[in-house]
């Protein structure tokens, strides 16, 4: 990758010295993989600092029974602040990282991730990632201690737009929670005419009924 394209996702870079950005970019180790692909796992040392070139990486909280609570995404042009506070704290990771479709990353050495948080625009970069991400997490926390799993999901849906092609597994995972309990709820739903069931798919019929289903407390 030339120089140019990695400032073009990655502004903050070109504030570097021309010399560092190249080295930069002479070091990076550049691997690309197929969707559903686990890119990082707990318990495994963090390889580098990783900068998305292309596609996704969900990044999700492992329980003892296998289910998944979903953290967040990095996209292109974002980072994973889990890699940044295992490189910082020399930890190995504490959640799981899984490509959605094909996904295209770059590992910054932590030599020299360690050498760049010398840089001051680069160093701010990292920590307003910290900053947005627990922010983030934050919210996440709020909604799964405080919101019943009605909320949650009819909330989703709705964000998701009036026709749904996805399972309810998906569902489950996306809301951190079990297949049974989303189609409990999503049965519900349909009997009250809020939404049609069909074989992966779930369309909206009565958002307003949605809406107020996920705000009430």
């Amino acid at each position: 990758m030339k120089p140019a394209e990695l400032v073009t996702l990655y502004p903050v870079l070109g504030k570097l010295a021309t010399g560092l950005l190249q080295r930069i970019v002479d070091s990076m180790q550049t691997l690309t993989v197929p969707g559903a692909t686990t890119v990082f796992d707990e318990h495994q040392p963090c390889r580098g600092f990783p900068f998305v070139l292309a596609g996704a990486i969900r990044v999700v909280k492992l329980s003892a029974s296998g289910r998944e609570l979903p953290l967040y995404r990095v996209l292109a042009g974002e980072s994973c602040i889990i890699s940044s506070s295992c490189l910082l704290g020399h930890a190995d990771y504490n959640a799981r990282g899984v490509s959605e479709g094909q996904t295209t990353l770059a590992l910054l050495p932590r030599p020299l991730f360690d050498e760049m948080l010398g840089e001051p625009a680069f160093r701010d970069f990292v920590f307003a990632l910290f900053s947005e991400r627990i922010a983030e997490l934050m919210q996440l926390v709020e909604e799964v201690a405080f919101r019943k799993l009605d909320q949650r999901l009819a909330a989703l849906l709705l964000g998701k737009g009036r026709m749904l092609h996805t399972t309810h597994q998906q569902l489950a995972d996306e809301l951190g929670s079990v297949r049974e309990m989303v189609s409990r709820l999503l049965k519900g739903f349909a009997e009250q005419g809020l939404v049609r069931l069909g074989r992966e798919q779930v369309e909206v019929l009565d958002p307003a009924g949605l809406r107020e289903v996920a705000s009430v407390t």
